[in-house]
């Protein structure tokens, strides 16, 4: 039988959630998870990593879900976050999507597709217009699970993404998520700030 799943969406992790996360992010890169860590990462960097992802949920520009078991060994079957574009004020009604990552023993059980869903949700209710994500050209089971949940790809930078000596193109998808009736959209149009017209 499959031990039921709850989602936790943490604010702060104490001691014992924090080394249940690094053992999923080491068993997940150990295995050649496309997570973001050429080798499995020591304990200080997935600290430093929930840290900053922490920080910024604490703000209301992030959130972090963590997919656990319920049977009562507290065991993280995995993880997904969102993180407002920030960079510029003319980012910050978009989020993009990171780390979502299942544990290699849990896989095939539905927890990635619980996981993006719920986030995608969350960033809704945040009042947010666009959700985007990178994912591994070589990633086709990912690719699909998106595409499912109504993402769309926007470009494709090939061989965008190095892993030692070998390339893989970097895919680039979004979902649109919706916006307030008053919003006025130009896409490229040449009109409104920064604007300029065709050259013949």
């Amino acid at each position: 039988m499959t031990t039921p799943v709850e989602l936790v969406w943490p604010t702060t992790l104490d001691d014992a959630l924090r080394a249940r996360t690094h053992r999923l992010v080491r068993a997940v890169t150990e295995t050649g998870g496309a997570i973001g860590y050429l080798a499995p990462p020591d304990r200080a960097e997935t600290d430093a990593w929930l840290d900053g992802v922490l920080a910024d949920v604490r703000t209301g520009d992030a959130a972090l879900a963590l997919a656990t078991a319920e049977d009562g060994s507290c065991q993280i079957l995995g993880c997904a976050l969102w993180r407002r574009r920030t960079a510029a004020a003319s980012y910050r009604h978009s989020a993009e999507l990171q780390q979502v990552m299942t544990h290699p023993a849990a896989r095939g059980r539905g927890i990635g597709r619980l996981l993006v869903s719920a986030l995608i949700d969350n960033v809704r209710a945040a009042g947010l217009e666009l959700l985007i994500l990178g994912v591994r050209g070589n990633n086709h089971g990912a690719i699909a699970l998106y595409e499912d949940l109504g993402f769309r790809e926007w470009g494709r930078l090939p061989s965008g993404i190095s892993v030692g000596d070998e390339r893989f193109d970097d895919v680039r998808m979004y979902l649109d998520l919706g916006r307030p009736a008053d919003v006025v959209l130009h896409g490229s149009a040449a009109l409104g700030a920064g604007a300029s017209r065709r050259r013949t």
